[in-house]
């Protein structure tokens, strides 16, 4: 696997060398193999090393194992990480071989790759076929691995992965500096690792031992569901949720060549350069809960997020950090960040930590883009649990509040460029709101963390009602209305649009979703509009 070192130099290492505090951080050539390397790593961990309880899981933070002591913990799971075996392969189907079908380009599993209809319609405009041709051994096992955690729907009976296609994670990093020298690798691993007692909670029956029920690849699929069946928790060990393989792939490794890899463009005695697959491989269905995934409620329950178009923020930092319940909207934050926050490890450990979440937007089979970004935490797990739900009633006004602006300013943006009955993509208008706010939120965000940690009473919800109102403005005068030609503007439809504006953002919604007192102007533009609605109504006293 590939690792940076804290001087930023590039290593290959062992899984056996994971604990070794010269790591920084995994180094893949590509952003979404880094993601599926700490997928690797924080599975094998909770996998192979697992540990009772808070106070023996903090131990194993602070003492990492050596290495003699990970290759004893990883001997019993050997057999599933054969790669080059005539039977069982890693990630690979137990029953295909490489001539059972019509071979595909080794380039295919990359999940940006252009598919068959792409290619035959000649429409590969942005992302070029024939861009990967071969991999070497390395490389093949990460495009692999990152395909089966992020397989999006791929025609009839090629199945999406357990969290469905290309799901959102959400990880605890650690930084800075500790008692022993700069946070390392290790620790950034061991913060997404379970006690049993809580990994085991999530599903799954801890009495199906055998190694086919947590790695699915060691023996053929209809022993895990029939034919046409489906794959549920209660039928699999917990630890299957990490090795999870909803597609049947086999590459071939007999049709091999020496040359350059095209992703990590190393050397290597053998280059892969085909695989075939299969459909119909294992259907997962049922309540699954992955530790590293918020979820969402929905009519048919709780389900995994997925990144969308409009990117990863601040506004979504209460829902994956804290949770959130308001306004019939309920997501549920990852069960690692749950139960470090739950246990009160932060407090004990003294790791300064952020937020790293990442994951593809997929439209059905075509990734629209990989989205990867990391949030701060302040320090959050130094509040008392009371001070967390004050915090997220807060924040949830903020956020509350912050979308009402975007709205206003979206809604006076159109309606200064076009006439009602306009249609259009607007979002542009709510990116630039969203990216104008981020710094001032976290600003606020920090000294609001900082007054709970010190049990201090702090209202700043005034002052984000200020940021939100300059904003707003500032970018309908100056930046999209304002700076248009004004020889092509009506200046009408710009006056009345303005003054909505302006109204909207000091008037009393406004100040109710960020759950401020009203003032007396709002107040009484409320009675204006009550009765501005009364007039021409039967029975008013204007039309007496």
């Amino acid at each position: 696997m590939p690792v940076r070192t804290h001087g930023g130099q590039r290593r290959w290492v062992a899984p056996i060398e994971l604990a070794s505090p010269e790591w920084a951080a995994f180094d893949a050539d590509r952003a979404d193999f880094n993601g599926a390397l700490a997928q690797f790593a924080i599975g094998l961990l909770q996998t192979a090393l697992p540990v009772d309880g808070v106070l023996q899981w903090r131990k194993r933070l602070m003492a990492p194992p050596q290495p003699a002591e990970l290759e004893d913990a990883l001997a019993p799971l050997a057999a599933a990480f054969e790669w080059d075996a005539e039977g069982a392969r890693f990630m690979q189907d137990f029953d295909l071989r490489a001539g059972d079908g019509e071979p595909l380009g080794i380039g295919a599993l990359l999940i940006e790759s252009p598919g068959e209809n792409t290619v035959k319609n000649n429409s590969d405009l942005f992302v070029k076929r024939g861009h990967v041709q071969a991999l070497c051994d390395h490389c093949a096992a990460l495009a692999l691995f990152t395909l089966q955690l992020n397989a999006p729907s791929g025609g009839a009976g090629h199945r999406t992965g357990l969290r469905g296609g290309g799901p959102l994670t959400t990880l605890l990093v650690a930084e800075g500096t500790g008692a022993e020298g700069p946070h390392s690798l290790w620790h950034t691993l061991w913060l997404n690792v379970l006690d049993r007692a809580a990994f085991e909670a999530l599903g799954g029956d801890a009495d199906k031992s055998e190694l086919y029920f947590t790695f699915p690849w060691l023996s053929s699929i209809t022993r895990l569901q029939k034919a046409d069946g489906q794959l549920t928790p209660a039928q699999v060990h917990p630890a299957h949720v990490f090795w999870a393989m909803p597609r049947r792939i086999r590459l071939d490794l007999e049709a091999v060549s020496p040359g350059c890899c095209d992703v990590c463009g190393r050397e290597s005695s053998r280059l892969i350069s085909r695989y075939v697959t299969r459909n119909y491989g294992l259907n997962y269905k049922g309540a699954w809960s992955h530790p590293l995934s918020p979820y969402y409620e929905s009519k048919e329950g709780m389900l995994p997020l997925h990144p969308q178009p409009d990117g990863l923020g601040y506004r979504h930092w209460l829902g994956w950090v804290l949770g959130m319940q308001r306004d019939k909207r309920h997501v549920a934050r990852a069960a690692v960040i749950e139960r470090f926050f739950s246990a009160d490890r932060e407090r004990r450990t003294g790791v300064a930590l952020r937020l790293w979440a990442f994951g593809y937007d997929m439209d059905n089979m075509k990734p629209r883009c990989w989205y990867d970004a990391t949030l701060p935490l302040y320090a959050l797990g130094e509040c008392s649990v009371s001070a967390q739900q004050a915090l997220r009633d807060d924040v949830g006004g903020w956020l509350a509040g912050a979308e009402l602006a975007a709205s206003y300013l979206r809604g006076a943006v159109k309606g200064a460029w076009f006439s009602h009955d306009a249609r259009g993509d607007l979002t542009f208008v709510d990116a630039s709101f969203w990216s104008r706010t981020e710094r001032p939120f976290y600003e606020l965000l920090s000294g609001r963390i900082e007054a709970a940690r010190a049990e201090q009473a702090v209202l700043p919800g005034e002052a984000w009602l200020r940021v939100l109102q300059n904003t707003a403005r500032h970018l309908f005068d100056a930046e999209w209305v304002g700076a248009g030609p004004v020889e092509r503007q009506n200046p009408a439809r710009i006056a009345q649009a303005h003054r909505q504006l302006v109204n909207s953002l000091n008037g009393p919604k406004l100040r109710a979703a960020l759950g401020l007192p009203q003032t007396e102007s709002a107040i009484q533009k409320t009675k204006g509009k009550s009765k501005d609605k009364t007039k021409g109504a039967p029975g008013a006293k204007e039309n007496e």
